[in-house]
């Protein structure tokens, strides 16, 4: 079973990241790989009752890879965290099969209460650098969320979000591999674009103006 953990998770590494050259390379410099690693065992000891063993397991975790993982968080098959330095997750989070993160992201929760308080993660789902996912909401399958985004609400399965607060954008192909989780067809924060229009609508406006005073002159 830990070995086919181990291959095929190298193997989505591989597959996802130009440059991985060899399976060699991905098992001793890929500090999401090894994150991930530690925190089977962590989870192995939490889900048995020793806490406290799982508490410091993953403590170990993060002082070599820079990736913080509660070992009560559940991680599906396929996970990559690519470059990860400044990953959280949280105890409750739940993250899907062959879900891709990268660094600076966080699963967080927004209440101090006991029970479900962070995300779950659906299968196929990319979250771009910086990104924070927070409170018990659902992230549907194939969503994609794009980088330093803050989502605060649920997102529906092949949705991609941008922004602060997140907000869905439209795009014409279905999902596939977005790195950083912004699609390669040219893509903008809707509040940024609602600006943009009235911005050009107002110089469009002030050069009206200006051509009627200058009628009016001469």
């Amino acid at each position: 079973m830990a070995l086919m953990f181990l291959t095929e998770t190298v193997r989505a590494y591989r597959d996802r990241d130009p440059a991985a050259r060899s399976n060699l390379e991905v098992l001793l410099c890929y500090p999401g790989l090894h994150a991930v690693a530690i925190h089977a065992v962590a989870n192995f000891f939490w889900r048995h009752g020793w806490h406290l063993t799982g508490r410091f397991t993953s403590h170990i975790g993060r002082f070599l890879t820079g990736i913080e993982i509660h070992p009560g968080a559940r991680l599906g098959r396929r996970f990559v965290i690519d470059h990860g330095m400044g990953v959280v997750i949280g105890e409750t989070a739940e993250v899907g099969d062959d879900v891709y993160i990268y660094h600076q992201v966080t699963l967080g929760g927004t209440s101090s209460s006991k029970g479900k308080r962070h995300p779950t993660i659906g299968n196929n789902v990319i979250i771009g650098a910086g990104a924070k996912v927070l409170g018990a909401i659902l992230i549907g399958e194939n969503a994609r969320v794009g980088a330093n985004a803050v989502v605060v609400a649920p997102v529906p399965a092949g949705t991609t979000v941008v922004g602060i607060p997140a907000r869905p954008v439209e795009r014409d192909e279905k999902p596939c591999f977005d790195a950083y989780g912004i699609p390669s067809d040219p893509c903008l924060d809707p509040l940024l674009h609602e600006v943009d229009l009235l911005r050009s609508e107002l110089t469009d406006l002030e050069n009206r103006i200006a051509k009627a005073a200058r009628e009016r002159i001469f």
